[in-house]
């Protein structure tokens, strides 16, 4: 699968990320949670190859990402970015068979396998109706599922995704997380998502990994990682993680600034 090794990242001799080590498990959602300026989108971009590790590597299949093309790497990780803004007027459908381009030559067009590739990705996101319409014309949970549909058409193994639910109303928001939750599951598809949301990471993922002081400050289950004195310690706020008596699910409930209690 993925890992880091002592994976290193800075920015102007700035140390952003230290000593990054940690190993991605097939079908798993892992969230990436920590305060604003932590390293949390820094960590993405490395998992992808946007951006170069300054020390270690990340390795994928044991191969260093520094080794592969992004083509290649494409074709096994996706990235939903933190924005999903697009000005121009493509339709849902030519959205989606962009995600199908590390697969082409150049001036190849779409074979049977991509189209019936693409017509599964728009049936798995659920925009089989929306297929004709201008993704400029519709609503931000609208277009989330549109740029899921196109990442799945990468047939990727792993999914990367910046703040996935940012800016979308709560409904939208729930709307996009059970259909990430239900493609890890039936698809095997490991997702990794960064986050500032704490009760939605306690409620969607398997795993989560809180970094502070350019590290990792604790990696585990969620019971293990949201505990009082970690949320304490890395966001400075009293909260505690308790169960939604309706869904059996974690939340996390806050109780306001540390400083203040």
């Amino acid at each position: 699968m993925l890992r880091t090794k002592d994976l290193y990242y800075n920015y102007k001799e700035k140390p952003v990320l230290e000593n990054i080590n940690f190993e991605l498990v097939p079908g798993e959602i892992l969230g990436i949670i920590g305060p604003n300026g932590c390293g949390k989108t820094t960590l993405l971009g490395n998992l992808n190859k946007n951006l170069s590790p300054k020390g270690g590597c990340v390795m994928i299949r044991d191969t260093d990402l520094e080794d592969l093309k992004k083509k290649e790497i494409a074709k096994e990780i996706a990235v939903i970015p933190q924005t999903n803004e697009i000005k121009f007027s493509f339709t849902v459908r030519e959205i989606v068979s962009m995600g199908r381009m590390p697969f082409q030559e150049a001036f190849q067009g779409e074979s049977y396998d991509d189209i019936e590739i693409i017509d599964d990705a728009i049936q798995k996101a659920g925009i089989s109706d929306m297929t004709e319409r201008y993704i400029n014309t519709m609503s931000g949970g609208e277009r989330q599922k549109v740029i899921i549909a196109r990442a799945l058409a990468q047939t990727p193994k792993i999914l990367l995704m910046d703040e996935p639910t940012l800016h979308l109303d709560i409904s939208a928001q729930f709307d996009i997380l059970d259909l990430i939750s239900e493609l890890s599951k039936k698809e095997g598809l490991t997702v990794v998502i960064v986050s500032h949301d704490l009760s939605m990471a306690a409620r969607y993922c398997d795993r989560i990994m809180m970094i502070h002081n350019h590290g990792i400050h604790a990696m585990g289950n969620t019971e293990d990682v949201l505990t009082p004195d970690n949320m304490r310690t890395v966001f400075d706020v009293d909260a505690e993680l308790t169960k939604d008596s309706k869904t059996g699910r974690n939340m996390v409930l806050l109780h306001g600034s540390a400083a203040k209690n």
